[in-house]
């Protein structure tokens, strides 16, 4: 449910309970009382229902903060040469994959962190990789992010983009996939 669900819920039952409050009066029978509560108990069961089809915790639509505050620092510890805060972006069964020319090189993660170090090592110049578009689609335990991002290299500037699939630990979110490629 969004915030104005519950709101509109409430509007609804209330435009419910008048409207039966009404058709009640009119019935002018001994079993006014009884259909009255009927009414009332079906409310509430729909009420309810309808509650519990709600997942909890769920996240304000549009609300991506904490996923897009997380990508950044997932670029931000790789450009200052943190290679211990870099991994631990990562969750410890993440996968990662290289699409280059159309043809996926896969790499479990203690390789692939172990190629980035040895990346910002023997680099001649510093290197530093910026986010430069965020598209996000998440729920309260998931979420999947198309990066764009510019890497500039001394005077060498490469663009590409990093598909990520999160996951949400109790230590945060974390990596399980990360599939990239170069314009």
């Amino acid at each position: 449910m969004t915030n104005d669900e519950p709101r509109t819920l409430f509007i609804l039952m209330k435009l419910f309970r008048i409207h039966s409050a009404f058709a009640i009066d009119s019935l002018r029978s001994p079993l006014r009382g009884s259909l009255r509560l009927s009414v009332l108990l079906c409310a509430a069961l729909v009420s309810s229902f309808l509650a519990s089809c709600s997942p909890a915790n769920t996240p304000v639509a549009g609300d991506d903060t904490d996923v897009r505050e997380f990508l950044t620092r997932y670029f931000s510890t790789w450009s200052a040469k943190d290679m211990d805060g870099y991994g631990a972006c990562f969750h410890e069964q993440a996968r990662v994959t290289f699409v280059h020319q159309g043809a996926p090189q896969t790499q479990g993660l203690t390789d692939f962190l172990h190629g980035q170090k040895l990346c910002h090592a023997t680099a001649s110049v510093p290197m530093t990789e910026v986010p430069t578009d965020m598209k996000i689609l998440r729920d309260e335990r998931t979420a999947q992010a198309s990066v764009r991002w510019k890497l500039t290299k001394g005077a060498e500037i490469t663009t590409g983009t990093d598909c990520f699939t999160l996951i949400k630990t109790p230590a945060g979110w974390k990596i399980m996939s990360l599939v990239f490629y170069n314009d």
